[in-house]
């Protein structure tokens, strides 16, 4: 993964680092020094195969720099009795500050109200965009993120619910749902903040965007897997759904082709958890636990 000369020299203050931003230069990493590496920091999207685990007779420790974990092999690590730790809670205030901006310029549809100004359109020629104040946002997954953005929502006086794996007895008073199609029926609004991998693949799929409907609005700042990318093609190109923002894709790195060519879908590349701020945040979770693990005691974000 990318890592920023300033951040990679805290890290070297405690660690001799092999820097491996590439498949490639992971491959050969491993390769070639496999058989001295102790600890891996990785990203949940990249992960940690098996067979890499396999290759590190050495390893100690997996850790994912961001809240993401799914690409890392949790059997296989835990069957080599490898220390596990995240980034949880670094970025999640500034993700939830992205999925309001996201939310915000979708329905308000900022983008396009900016193509027209600067083709010389004024506003009485552009359709009236409705307020997000006193309306129904549902959010699919209300871990810490989306418990953020729920606050955030509240303050603009939104009524919120939620779907969860289970109910929340801290869910700031919004009402419980148990089927993302039943949150999408309520809801004018959907954000999606549930952890990516398996078990919620395609979690926004065609029946929940047509319980949406023709005036929702579907944000996505959670992993591009839950979000049935060709569903959300087909229901747009039939107006069945009034807009999209997302800030991540099934195809990343590579930008979703199916939905470029909207003008009411709104895309910025995986950026919700980037800021001065949470990336430093990330790096310092991650010294602290190192410096735990290697005091012997329990880290702050295990896994």
């Amino acid at each position: 993964m990318p890592t920023a000369e300033e951040h990679l020299a805290q890290i070297r203050q405690r660690f001799d680092v092999i820097y491996a931003p590439t498949a490639e230069s992971r491959a050969q990493a491993i390769a070639q020094h496999g058989a001295t590496i102790e600890l891996v920091l990785t990203i949940g999207a990249v992960g940690l195969r098996a067979d890499e685990i396999a290759a590190m007779p050495n390893l100690r420790v997996a850790a994912a720099q961001g809240a993401g974990y799914e690409a890392i092999d949790l059997p296989a690590a835990k069957a080599r009795g490898l220390t596990l730790w995240n980034g949880a809670g670094t970025n999640d205030s500034c993700v939830a500050d992205h999925a309001m901006a996201l939310l915000l310029a979708s329905v308000r549809a900022l983008p396009q109200q900016e193509t027209a100004l600067r083709a010389g359109v004024w506003r009485d020629a552009l359709p009236l965009r409705p307020s997000v104040n006193g309306r129904k946002l549902g959010i699919l997954g209300l871990g810490t993120i989306g418990l953020r953005i729920a606050k955030r929502a509240l303050a603009f006086d939104m009524e919120v619910g939620y779907h969860n794996r289970r109910e929340r007895h801290d869910a700031l008073g919004c009402p419980f749902f148990d089927s993302p199609v039943k949150l999408a029926q309520w809801a004018d609004f959907l954000v999606v903040a549930a952890p990516g991998g398996p078990a919620t693949k395609h979690m926004v799929n065609a029946e929940v965007l047509k319980a949406l409907g023709p005036q929702g609005h579907v944000v996505n700042i959670a992993r591009g897997s839950l979000v049935d990318t060709a569903a959300l093609a087909a229901a747009l190109a039939a107006g069945e759904l009034g807009g999209a923002a997302l800030d991540v894709y099934e195809s990343e790195p590579k930008p979703p082709e199916a939905l470029l060519g909207f003008p009411n879908v709104i895309l910025t590349p995986h950026i919700a958890g980037w800021s001065p701020e949470s990336v430093q945040a990330t790096v310092d979770v991650f010294l602290e636990n190192a410096r735990r693990w290697e005091a012997g005691e329990p880290v702050l974000t295990p896994l």
